[in-house]
């Protein structure tokens, strides 16, 4: 079972939340969460004046190994406007249209970040060993 909770801050106050939410999915093949603005195709949606997400800006999906992977989908921008690291021991920076695995058992957190301002999305993940 892969556990989520997001956050969105602003302002350098980490107090300053925005919003807090939850999801899950069981571990198996094809499963899928998603997070962005995009409230039809997203479990966890940002608020929807926050442009440096896009409408649907990561993907959290099992694979036929029961493996889960954090993907950034590219969108219709050559350039994004986020940079975006997944931390679980180990800061790692997830590339634009890039996937990483998640450690599994294992527990950690994605950071969309504003490269523009002090807004961010933090996702903390919790993924059970079944």
């Amino acid at each position: 079972m892969l556990d989520l909770n997001m956050a969105s801050t602003s302002g350098a106050d980490d107090a300053a939340t925005v919003a807090m939410l939850m999801a899950n999915a069981p571990t198996r093949p094809g499963a899928t969460l998603a997070v962005g603005r995009d409230a039809s195709r997203c479990h966890l949606v940002t608020p929807a004046d926050w442009l440096f997400v896009s409408r649907v800006h990561l993907e959290f999906h099992c694979d036929d190994t029961n493996a889960w992977f954090v993907t950034w989908i590219r969108g219709s921008q050559d350039a994004p406007v986020a940079e975006v690291h997944v931390d679980d021991g180990v800061r790692r920076v997830l590339p634009y249209g890039g996937s990483l695995p998640l450690t599994r058992p294992g527990s950690g957190e994605v950071v969309i970040a504003d490269r523009g301002g002090q807004r961010r999305v933090t996702i903390g993940w919790f993924l059970a060993a079944d």
